[in-house]
């Protein structure tokens, strides 16, 4: 502040006293404020940016704040942790030594009980249904024995899961409650950069506070949700420069009229803590994967069958020659999925997708989201450049199964409630094995199909349900549920495990 007031203090006054010290304008601030901006108000050259405050210009957020914050609830999600077995004192060589269980002389045999230990994380959720339905992240929920919820008032309540979605970071509960307050859905499409928002929620536990920023970008791919490609992981993230801190998850991004424009998500900073920006899934996302959830208990998620690139200085650089393409924009389809959306629709491997129902695609989170916001056999209108001429196409998107039909919840997304991730089994590493193809566990995640099953990191499925899984490709393809599954360690060591309910 000292800078700007000498630079306005010298603006002003040069021409009578010759200038005024930084040492004046800090003891005498206040008269000299308001004399700057009766003559800078009157020096029209100076440039209308320097006038005083005046009421009704700037956005008063305090409306937004006060109705908001009462819709936004704390989540304390439990967890229930299996501890590694030991004996009643720790290990113990000389039991070893004579073959005697580490476990012996514990209470509950010789083997021992399992023993579990509670662990409890928070975030922030909203209330978006007078009858108890709230939306929270993904990852805030994930994992968790039990869930509760605890809401602006003070008034605790147990919280059941309606339902998940990892591609998205998104998921539904419910709470027994009537007349509770909500916060409308607003539009992530209207907001506008350098817009006013809001976020709501309880950093460190600290529950309903509220930061204020800007939406300082819009349709961010950042790579943080998943590295799994089983997940379909769907990233068009708002920007803004709102405080967000660990346990803000979940909470509420409101515009300046109190609306939910999006679901804070992620932090980028060094320490974890807030030191850059914060990202929100916008409500173009949430309120599709919502609906979804409680109408159909799965997300009804569409796909194009494509793969591109978004055509960039470094696409031109490296493909420029190649593709002939000399201008930067839109996305180069680089391959198209047999019986796919795309493929029946006509449209082939070199096109350019410039733009999907109207929007200019320029980046792979719009092109993404645009799909996403779909379910499977809505239809699209895809532009696309081909040979310099523009092309119309209607597209009719598809499931994950490659049908234009939507899919029950009895059809779940084998990915998923394998619970783990994966990747391609290397062409050495099925020479080795003599095997065609498959998929190998890069991950076991605690309570999916592959942890109650004690199927082990490094296992290669080739086959579930007796049908083959050659690549990715198959796995993302499967959605029915899993009864069976079959495959090899990277030792040779065939295993077959078969889940009963």
């Amino acid at each position: 502040m000292k800078k700007v007031f000498m630079v306005l203090g010298v603006a002003a006054l040069s021409a009578v006293a010759g200038g005024v010290t930084a040492w004046t304008l800090q003891q005498h601030g206040e008269t000299h404020i308001e004399y700057v901006e009766r003559e800078v108000a009157a020096t029209p050259s100076l440039g209308t940016h320097f006038t005083a405050y005046e009421e009704g210009r700037y956005p008063d957020l305090t409306y937004a704040a006060e109705n908001a914050v009462k819709a936004v609830v704390n989540i304390e999600a439990v967890q229930r942790v299996e501890m590694p077995q030991r004996g009643q004192f720790g290990y113990d060589p000389f039991l070893e030594f004579f073959g005697i269980p580490q476990g012996y002389g514990r209470r509950g045999g010789g083997h021992g009980e399992p023993q579990y230990q509670e662990r409890k994380a928070g975030g922030s959720g909203v209330i978006i249904s007078e009858d108890g339905y709230i939306v929270t992240n993904n990852h805030v929920v994930d994992g968790a024995t039990k869930l509760r919820v605890k809401l602006n008032d003070g008034r605790t309540y147990e919280a059941e899961l309606i339902g998940k979605d990892s591609a998205t970071d998104i998921a539904l509960l419910k709470i027994d409650e009537k007349n509770l307050p909500t916060l409308p859905f607003g539009s992530s499409d209207a907001l506008r950069l350098g817009e006013w928002v809001l976020a709501i929620g309880s950093p460190y536990n600290l529950q309903s506070t509220i930061t204020a920023g800007i939406v300082s970008a819009k349709a961010r791919a950042l790579g943080a949700l998943s590295n799994n490609p089983a997940d379909f992981s769907i990233e068009s993230f708002i920007q803004t420069d709102a405080a967000v801190n660990p346990g803000n998850s979940g909470g509420a991004l409101v515009n300046a009229r109190g609306e939910l424009v999006g679901i804070n998500t992620l932090i980028q900073s060094q320490t974890g803590s807030y030191i850059g920006y914060s990202f929100a899934v916008p409500e173009s996302i949430v309120k599709k994967v919502v609906v979804d959830l409680k109408q159909y208990g799965i997300v009804q998620r569409a796909l194009l069958g494509i793969g591109f690139q978004v055509i960039d200085q470094e696409f031109i650089d490296r493909m420029g020659e190649e593709t002939g393409i000399k201008e930067i924009g839109g996305c180069y389809v680089g391959s198209v999925e047999e019986g796919g959306a795309a493929s029946e629709a006509g449209i082939r491997k070199g096109d350019i997708i410039t733009h999907i129902d109207g929007v200019p695609v320029n980046d792979a989170a719009t092109l993404r989201e645009r799909i996403a916001r779909h379910s499977p056999n809505d239809k699209v209108k895809i532009s696309v450049k081909r040979e310099d001429k523009v092309k119309l196409f209607e597209v009719t998107l598809r499931n994950q199964a490659g049908k234009a039909e939507l899919l029950k919840k009895e059809d779940v997304d084998v990915a998923e409630s394998l619970g783990g991730k994966f990747v391609d089994a290397g062409e050495r590493l099925c020479r080795e094995l003599d095997i065609r193809g498959g998929v190998q566990v890069a991950e076991v995640k605690q309570g999916g199909i592959l942890a109650r099953a004690r199927v082990k990191q490094g296992f290669v499925i080739t086959h579930i349900n007796d049908r083959a899984v050659y690549s990715m490709a198959d796995l993302k393809k499967l959605t029915g549920k899993v009864s069976s599954i079959d495959g090899v360690y990277p030792n040779g060591r065939s295993a077959s495990y078969v889940l009963v309910e």
